[in-house]
């Protein structure tokens, strides 16, 4: 193998199209452009969603609804998922450390405790939110709930 024999695959490279260079090119006179209008010019760029004079689709739909700015959104866990995990990990305290090492929580997730499912541990659970029913099942059976 000689390095000054290497060459690419044959097809795998194209030569550039070189425009405007002469008639002898076969890409001279217009450039491939066409004739006048807009188009043929440099520096013509036409709207974003511009449909040929045709009212745009952005324009036509209406707009409805609105983003609340205020609202916090948290990751929802249920009392039945808290009890996986106690018996899983055979422990008492469960707080976002150990939701997030355990993969049900992002970094920046905020928490909501939910009371689906059945809990039968004894648990001290630290969270952002905790739904009426999920503070009562954890407190009947002598657990703790903190808010963060």
């Amino acid at each position: 193998m000689n390095l000054s024999k290497l060459k690419p695959a044959a097809g795998s490279t194209h030569s550039n199209k070189r425009k405007g260079r002469g008639q002898g090119s076969g890409y001279g006179g217009t450039s491939t452009r066409g004739h006048k209008g807009a188009k043929s010019r440099s520096g013509y760029s036409k709207k974003i969603g511009f449909e040929g004079g045709q009212m745009p689709i952005q324009r036509v739909v209406p707009k409805f609804g609105f983003k609340n700015f205020n609202r916090v959104e948290y990751k929802a866990i249920n009392l039945s998922t808290l009890q996986a995990l106690a018996e899983k990990l055979k422990v008492e305290n469960i707080d976002e450390k150990v939701l997030l090492e355990n993969g049900l929580v992002g970094k920046n997730d905020k928490v909501k405790i939910l009371g689906n499912g059945e809990l039968k541990a004894k648990l001290n659970v630290k969270a952002h939110a905790f739904s009426k029913s999920a503070k009562e099942t954890i407190e009947k059976l002598e657990g703790t709930t903190e808010i963060v």
